[in-house]
């Protein structure tokens, strides 16, 4: 994929001849780094990250005001405090991300059931057949952006256009909180003077032998005999990009199937040495595929593990339960057994991860266990995750969760970081120690 960070940007609204422009590409703006603000209103206006806060940590996303200094996700945190010294870090809430992206979709489905999400934070909609009950496209999106300002306290950047490769480009040049439409008749005008580097599909492998071609522009790019670009990218690539360029993306916008699988993992920063740290890091993973599970109202059949070594060296097992479950608790003895089944001898782990797949709804019918105590057991087991699900949706900051997990360097510990200190004592309270706090990973 392109990088939007090569998109010339202009804040605010772009409207125009929306006709045909059923296309709408939603964008929240700066999510994860937004949803840990919203939590926290003292850090707006300060440059805020999320992700690790030290070693092999890494930004996961940054406030607009950190971008300022050139601060992106996915670089080192060491980078961005050497580029931002001034910086928040605050490690990532994934629950709080997941619930505010249920909410947004659901603003999204209210408008057209046929959306398209990409992530957590992005998606396409084609509001063709909602022009009637709500009015033109823009309208639409103006809608949308209100409603979830309203309702989330979040904002968003919507691109409008004729084909979905063009409206992602749109929400991208108009960000943060903006609107613009690319009219048919302006298809050109807006694309062609645009860097290659922000097309859907030109990353840092495509973008050098264009390069070498002489190749800076979408026009150069269009300009360019398909044969030569096939020499150069191989023949879909090129297609693909010629056909961009060109402004012809045949893609329609296509409601995503329900997840198959659900996976998180964790670099760590300091390498394990011992199965307890193993098993504390399979504990959190089970913990949050699980609630992942819930949220979504799906049960997994299959568990799997992945473990990766200091050498870098990785090995992946997975196992079939005898009836499916969105128990952690289940999940985590399955994911044990997977580990202690590779029979290391004292291992250098540097990432632990969990997976759990071959999903169904939750309350499919399944075959009656024989042992009904186990079935008592696994029945509490879920009750007790649906409180703390509760009661984590409702005190996000609460120290809700098994207690192993529960460590001196918290979420809030990461927050007080570079923040003024009149908000630091609003944080940690007046005995000056920190409180614990539930630490979740995206």
């Amino acid at each position: 994929m392109g990088r939007s960070a090569d998109l010339p940007r202009s804040a605010g609204e772009r409207d125009g001849d929306d006709t045909g422009c059923n296309v709408l590409h939603a964008d929240m703006d700066a999510f994860f780094a937004s949803v840990e603000i919203r939590a926290r209103p003292e850090l707006r206006g300060l440059p805020v990250l999320v992700g690790g806060a030290e070693g092999r940590g890494v930004v996961a996303a940054a406030s607009y005001e950190a971008r300022r200094y050139g601060v992106r996700s996915a670089m080192s945190m060491g980078q961005a405090l050497r580029m931002c010294p001034k910086a928040v870090v605050i490690s990532p809430s994934r629950g709080a991300y997941t619930e505010a992206s249920a909410a947004i979709m659901k603003i999204f489905a209210d408008f057209t059931p046929v959306v398209e999400p990409l992530s957590l934070d992005e998606a396409f909609l084609d509001v063709s057949g909602a022009l009637g009950l709500f009015g033109r496209p823009a309208d639409i999106a103006r809608q949308i952006r209100r409603r979830i300002f309203d309702e989330q306290q979040l904002t968003c950047s919507v691109g409008i256009a004729p084909i979905k490769s063009v409206a992602k480009l749109a929400s991208g040049s108009c960000k943060p909180n903006g609107l613009r439409v690319v009219s048919r008749d302006g298809l050109f005008d807006f694309l062609h003077p645009l860097p290659v580097t922000a097309l859907w599909g030109v990353g840092r492998a495509t973008a050098e032998p264009l390069r070498r071609l002489g190749i800076r522009t979408v026009a150069e790019l269009a300009q360019t005999p398909l044969d030569t670009l096939r020499r150069a990218v191989g023949s879909a690539t090129a297609s693909h990009l010629h056909n961009l360029a060109n402004g012809r993306d045949d893609r329609v916008v296509s409601p995503r199937n329900p997840e198959k699988s659900i996976s998180t993992d964790r670099t760590l920063l300091h390498d394990l040495l011992t199965e307890a740290d193993v098993a504390r890091e399979l504990l959190r993973g089970a913990g949050e595929v699980s609630e992942r599970l819930r949220h979504l109202g799906r049960t997994a059949r299959t568990v799997g593990i992945k473990i990766r070594f200091a050498d870098f060296t990785t090995l992946t097992r997975v196992r079939t339960l005898a009836e499916p479950t969105d128990s952690s608790s289940v999940v985590y003895a399955a994911s044990l057994e997977l580990y202690r089944a590779l029979d290391l001898d004292r291992p250098r782990v540097r990432l632990v991860g969990v997976k759990v797949e071959n999903l169904r709804p939750a309350g499919a019918a399944t075959q009656l266990a024989l042992d009904w105590g186990s079935g008592q057991d696994d029945n509490r087991n879920t009750a007790a995750d649906r409180v703390v699900d509760a009661l984590a949706a409702r005190f996000p900051d609460a120290a809700v969760g098994p207690a192993t997990l529960l460590r001196t360097t918290s979420h809030v510990d990461h927050a007080v970081r570079n923040m003024p200190a009149e908000s630091a004592r609003s944080q940690v309270g007046d005995n000056k120690s920190p409180r614990t706090t539930r630490n979740r990973r995206s």
